[in-house]
């Protein structure tokens, strides 16, 4: 995508948005501001953009925080503009205004509640997005689970994306909140980063103090991809990570055998043949006597190859749960499921919201999580 086309196209959505909010505002200042604002965004978030890719230096960071917040802020305000001109179309083919509230007064009043709600939205949804992830606790009923299995915990983080936003400091107060669960084994399934190692070895390094009696384990998800996943693997190594390559480990305790498995990420093949996901070879050679068996897979859609491989259980993330409204409904027509857990035949999948977010720090409506699941004994 050219600069010339991500500028057109930026100054686009935001003639139409002010094309449409700011001959109705009543008042010149409130006309006047938001001109102002709708300039600057359409400025500012292609070119936070492109001083996002580089990420060096303060000019090009705060360029990337002023535009990444802006998106946040624009995505719902063109959103609400858009669902204002919906209500105003059919309120005037239904002829429902009427002499108290003519069309006329219901326009000036919308015009001006949709940057309120959006700058209400998007301030609540960087409250959200900044704050450590709250723990999610959720229960696995399994069938004849061996009582040496009993309460076994996986702590689950995911999409965390590393990067123009999320820094070492973030990340120190996730790996905290992981190390306080006592977990039995950390999964991390995918979207860890959105950037190069040499740019952000120093802000995953907390990552090394992630504790558990098993250790902590990775598949990639699409971002990887993006942010050169050689690199990334080696690195994880390196900081005392497993991944996990269309392959498994397995869990001994008390006789009984547990089986962690992951695979590549759904579109890994697409970066390279040698990626390619695949739940039957990641499960082949295993213990055929297996209590339960796990699969780490960053995306949802991974669930049906899961499911006829034979796995109990797939953990999965990617989605975000949406991150915000509305862009949580479009989800569902990319993935199976948006977030918590599901069953397709015999497997459980359990979907993540996400530990962090991508893009506009703004969740709203599908906070993030970091995940405490529990196997328990079904009643």
């Amino acid at each position: 995508m050219s600069i010339a086309f991500l500028f057109g196209l930026s100054a686009a959505f935001h003639f139409y948005v002010g094309a449409r909010l700011v001959p109705a505002l009543s008042g010149t200042l409130a006309s006047t501001l938001l001109s102002l604002v709708l300039v600057a965004s359409a400025v500012l978030m292609p070119l936070g953009l492109l001083a996002g890719r580089r990420r060096h230096g303060p000019i090009a960071r705060t360029l990337g925080w002023l535009g990444l917040v802006l998106m946040g802020f624009f995505s719902s305000l063109w959103v609400l503009t858009v669902a204002r001109d919906v209500l105003l179309l059919v309120l005037h083919l239904g002829g429902a205004a009427g002499a108290d509230w003519p069309i006329e007064r219901i326009g000036e009043v919308s015009a001006a509640a949709v940057p309120l709600v959006a700058l209400f939205i998007t301030a609540v949804g960087f409250a959200n997005a900044r704050r450590t992830a709250g723990v999610k606790t959720v229960e696995i009923p399994v069938a004849d689970l061996p009582a040496a299995f009993h309460g076994f915990r996986i702590v689950q983080i995911s999409d965390v994306h590393v990067g123009p936003t999320i820094r070492d400091r973030q990340v120190q107060g996730i790996v905290d909140a992981v190390n306080g669960l006592q977990a039995d084994l950390v999964a991390i399934t995918g979207d860890l980063v959105d950037g190069s190692v040499s740019d952000l070895t120093d802000h995953v390094a907390p990552l090394a103090q992630l504790a558990s009696r098993e250790g902590s384990f990775f598949v990639t998800g699409n971002h990887e991809y993006y942010s050169g996943v050689v690199p990334w693997l080696a690195e994880l190594r390196r900081l005392g990570i497993r991944n996990l390559h269309n392959e498994h480990v397995v869990i001994e305790r008390g006789g009984s055998r547990l089986v962690l498995a992951g695979v590549t990420d759904f579109t890994g093949g697409h970066f390279d043949e040698s990626h390619r996901s695949d739940p039957h070879a990641a499960l082949a050679g295993a213990p055929p006597d297996a209590a339960f068996k796990v699969l780490l897979a960053h995306q949802p859609r991974s669930a049906p190859a899961a499911a006829s491989a034979g796995f109990d259980l797939q953990l999965s993330g990617h989605t975000h749960g949406g991150q915000f409204l509305p862009w949580n409904f479009l989800v569902r027509l990319q993935q199976p499921f948006t977030a918590g857990l599901h069953a397709v035949d015999e497997l459980l999948v359990y979907v993540s919201r996400g530990t962090g977010y991508w893009g506009p720090p703004k969740r709203f409506g599908a906070p993030s999580e970091i995940t405490l699941l529990k196997l328990v004994p079904t009643a």
